[in-house]
């Protein structure tokens, strides 16, 4: 089946441990909610960089 498909045995192996045993519907919702995940850690990342960018404000000499 690997072969077939042009996948590695070890893909094949890590697909089938992380989605063993699940439905349709909760494969696509793990799905969805890693986007949502990487989307809310990508604002995170902003507002810490706009809260440290203000806090340098105040301290630079113009």
């Amino acid at each position: 089946m690997c072969r077939k498909h042009g996948i590695s045995d070890a893909t094949f192996y890590t697909w089938r441990k992380t989605y063993g045993g699940m439905d349709v519907t909760d494969a696509k919702r793990l799905k969805a909610l890693e986007e949502e995940n990487a989307k809310l850690e990508k604002l995170l990342a902003k507002q810490i960089v706009d809260v440290s960018t203000l806090r340098e404000l105040p301290t630079k000499n113009f």
